[in-house]
């Protein structure tokens, strides 16, 4: 099991948190004010479905970028 913390948009944490779930097996979502205000902060407890494993990130622009996550024209 591994904790997860994302600082996010508020109007975008529903399909944060169902996107997660679709890849991990997850607990409660638990969700804050950030220090800026006009974000959250999600803290999820996920642990890898069994049988599955999971691709690694891919380098995008010198980032780390989650296979579901690449722009369409890369």
């Amino acid at each position: 099991m591994f904790a997860i913390r994302i600082v996010c948009d508020p109007a975008e944490a529903d399909s944060i948190t169902t996107a997660l779930r679709r890849v991990f097996v997850t607990g409660t979502v638990r969700q804050y004010p950030a220090r800026d205000s006009d974000s959250v902060r999600l803290y999820i407890a996920a642990e890898e479905r069994e049988g599955d494993t999971i691709a690694p990130a891919a380098e995008v622009d010198g980032m780390a970028q989650w296979p579901w996550y690449l722009p369409a024209d890369r």
